[in-house]
């Protein structure tokens, strides 16, 4: 097999590597909805789907992972990648399958800014003790991955946000938060590298900072600081969001 380096035509931008990932999934995905994979049928081979679409080995991987994160296919070790049957269920979801891109993303946190803000207002009112105690274990196990590098700070960011979900007494905001999963986080589906400017101690500091702020407000039973305060943190998640997207879309020489 040729393994030498595509070519760029004279004149035409060379694409990144992160904008080649969602053009794979997105092709791979439209397939998949298409019946052109039907569920149970094994993928083409990692090297077939480098020939098809002309990119590496390693964008090929980004992608299968990413699908694999949608729940659009499943990986098994040593045989191969398996298109996975949808998700059949009359009630009311949030297509997480839908979300693999960096627009999607941010379009999802649109949705969380309001209610996730009106969620931490609710919480500030009707928390109890024990709700306090799963903001602060959750903060805990975030601060622990960054500090001693155990535990997985993107489960403890969900378990943050569930357990103010959980406060406000209302189960359809924890309903809605627990379709969504691991999704929330943004740094889940797109290069973190790029959400922390290289600096990703830095960079999750300043989201357990912001957590902080929240849960004080939530403590002190203030719904409106509570509110401020979240709406604050998603706005500051998209905003980086946002930086990461305009980055790996500019293109290079």
């Amino acid at each position: 097999m040729d393994t030498s380096p595509l070519v760029v035509p004279p004149g035409r931008p060379r694409r990144k590597a992160r904008s080649l990932t969602e053009e794979v999934v997105n092709a791979l995905s439209e397939q998949i909805r298409n019946g052109e994979f039907r569920p149970g049928e094994k993928l083409p081979t990692e090297s077939a789907i480098m020939d098809a679409q002309g990119v590496s080995r390693t964008v090929v991987r980004e992608a299968i992972s990413r699908l694999q994160a949608a729940r659009l296919v499943e990986t098994r070790h040593g045989i191969g990648t398996f298109v996975l049957e949808a998700a059949q269920d009359s009630s009311f979801q949030i297509d997480t399958a839908s979300i693999l891109t960096m627009l999607d993303v941010m379009a999802i946190l649109e949705l969380r800014i309001s209610l996730e803000a009106e969620a931490a207002g609710l919480a500030a009112n009707r928390r109890s003790d024990t709700h306090l105690r799963q903001m602060r274990q959750a903060m805990t196990d975030f601060d622990n991955h960054i500090v001693k590098r155990t535990g997985n700070a993107v489960s403890a960011d969900v378990a943050f946000h569930l357990a103010i979900a959980s406060a406000t007494g209302n189960r359809y905001f924890l309903n809605i938060l627990e379709q969504l999963g691991s999704t929330i986080i943004p740094r889940t589906r797109v290069n973190s590298a790029a959400l922390a400017a290289a600096d990703q101690t830095s960079y999750l500091s300043q989201v357990n900072r912001e957590h902080e702020n929240i849960v004080d407000a939530i403590e002190r039973r203030d719904p409106e600081a509570a509110r401020a305060a979240m709406r604050t943190h998603l706005t500051n998640s998209r905003e980086r969001l946002r930086r990461a997207h305009d980055a790996v879309a500019q293109p290079t020489a």
